[in-house]
């Protein structure tokens, strides 16, 4: 189980940079230093697969890739790869506090196919290594992706030649060598991608911060894990859905939501041994210390959609694979924290699969004074063996939810808490997730800092405006790392002394 500590909900995109999103690069080093100095044990971040159409980390084209986006181009001048006039000379955004999806996908493959072609032949000796101890999964991806840009970044399912949409009739050796320099490419940039992730978890690892990952229970459609392996998803012959994930309609949602990803074949991936999945997780724990299973009632019951609504009202629960998959998943994954994102719905079976699993489940504060909830998520109902968030990344700010909420909860807050003028709301909701007794907590930065709905990450059922905020560089300073520290160890959830 995870000692008491706390950590810092912060996505990769979110860091400071001067070419228009974060990266690997210094800033990250720097939050590192930013979350030692705070006495904080975890830093969360969300999934950083290469993002598809809509810029969600949580629709990726691949479960395995990382986000050539999050490459840091300063890392690559220093290391050779690139002159610094071939970086400035585009434009990356004009807001320093947005993502700016648009520009960047406009240039940044431009630059990085500078740095690919100085450092396939440079490197060919570890490069040709990766590519062999990844190939399970690298060589699929990258074959993916050069055919998406062949056909005009569409969809694999509307790509133009029958053959390669279906991997029939010796079709993925033809492409494989059309586009050969696309695949060397596509490749070459997980190299990088990887080789710069593993240095800055090193570096996290020596700072004694651990990284939380998540790990979607649903992959994207559109993506080179579909495409490979169909024989895992609930497709027709084909390969078009029958029916997709969303949740159902709530008094947060009247529509559900549509999430549209396909539903997998539970039965069939029963008898091979969820080896799909192992190797799945496997990929996942190269990457993060702990992984937090999204949607982790998903594996209980599902809800499925027909293909083709357009919104997830129509649907049907089915049961899902249960223990048999968790029980699978941790007994193989001796030395894998896992978290179970166990949000939503949950009935006593859902209830019953998490206790039987051992995982630690969530409980968000701005849940637990909202008088729809049922009230299992106020501190003083908490075990132990859980993770208190101030909210997620779909939540509010603090600060947004301070002024959006019923004012009825919100008074209901500042009773419970205790919380005063002085001490300020945000400081009152974070200290009643430090005082709690369950092991972790974990604040958006964004709630330590007060800011408002423009710094929200996401809003769930909304298709723009998302994943887009940034930090400033000064905003998480040394100040701020001082209160976090203080705060922290005042409730022994961080090795810092507090002293009154």
């Amino acid at each position: 189980m995870i000692k008491r500590s706390s950590g810092i909900l912060l996505p990769v995109f979110s860091l400071p940079s001067n070419y228009g999103i974060g990266t690997l690069g210094q800033a990250a080093y720097d939050f590192i230093d930013f979350l030692e100095a705070a006495g904080q044990r975890w830093w969360q971040i969300l999934p950083v697969g290469p993002t598809s159409y809509g810029d969600s980390p949580y629709q990726s084209f691949s479960t395995f890739a990382g986000n050539p986006y999050f490459i840091d181009l300063d890392l690559l001048i220093a290391d050779g790869l690139l002159k610094k006039q071939e970086v400035t000379r585009y434009k990356w955004g004009d807001d320093p506090t947005r993502v700016d999806y648009g520009t960047i996908y406009q240039n940044r493959f431009k630059v990085l196919k500078k740095a690919a072609a100085r450092g396939v032949v440079r490197d060919a000796g570890a490069f040709a290594a990766f590519r062999a101890e990844n190939a399970g999964w690298l060589e699929n991806y990258a074959l993916f992706m050069a055919c998406k840009r062949h056909f005009g970044m569409k969809s694999w399912q509307e790509w133009d030649d029958p053959d390669i949409r279906l991997r029939k009739n010796g079709a993925v050796e033809k492409y494989a060598a059309l586009l050969k320099d696309d695949v060397d490419f596509f490749a070459y940039l997980q190299f990088l991608f990887f080789k710069q992730w593993e240095a800055l978890r090193a570096y996290a690892k020596e700072k004694g911060v651990g990284i939380i990952g998540d790990l979607p229970i649903y992959v994207a459609m559109d993506s080179a894990d579909v495409w490979s392996e169909p024989q895992w998803f609930q497709l027709d012959e084909k390969n078009v859905p029958v029916e997709v994930a969303g949740v159902p309609p709530d008094y947060f949602t009247a529509d559900g939501q549509l999430w549209g990803n396909p539903l997998y074949r539970y039965d069939d991936m029963k008898k091979d041994g969820y080896g799909w999945w192992i190797r799945r997780v496997g990929g996942a724990a190269k990457l993060y210390d702990v992984l937090r299973i999204d949607h982790f009632r998903g594996f209980e019951s599902y809800w499925a959609v027909p293909y083709g609504e357009k919104t997830a009202k129509i649907g049907r629960w089915v049961k899902g694979p249960g223990m048999d998959l968790v029980g699978v998943l941790t007994s193989w994954f001796k030395d894998v924290e896992f978290i179970a994102e166990d949000l939503g719905y949950l009935t006593p079976e859902v209830k019953k699969l998490l206790a039987d699993s051992g995982l630690p489940g969530m409980k968000v504060l701005e849940f637990a004074f909202d008088s729809r909830e049922p009230g299992d998520y106020l501190p003083h109902k908490y075990p132990v063996n859980c993770v208190c968030y101030a909210g997620t990344h779909d939540n509010e700010t603090l600060q947004e939810w301070k002024g959006s909420a019923d004012p009825d909860d919100i008074a209901f807050a500042k009773r419970y808490l205790g919380i005063n003028n002085h001490e300020g709301f945000n400081n009152g909701i974070l200290r009643g997730g430090l005082s709690s007794v369950a092991a972790l907590f974990v604040a958006q930065l964004q709630d330590w800092l007060n800011l408002g709905k423009e710094a929200r990450i996401n809003t769930p059922g909304t298709a723009a405006g998302n994943w887009q905020w940034r930090l400033t560089p000064g905003q998480a300073d040394e100040k701020t790392a001082e209160k976090i520290a203080y705060r922290c160890g005042m409730y022994g959830r961080s090795e810092k002394e507090w002293q009154a």
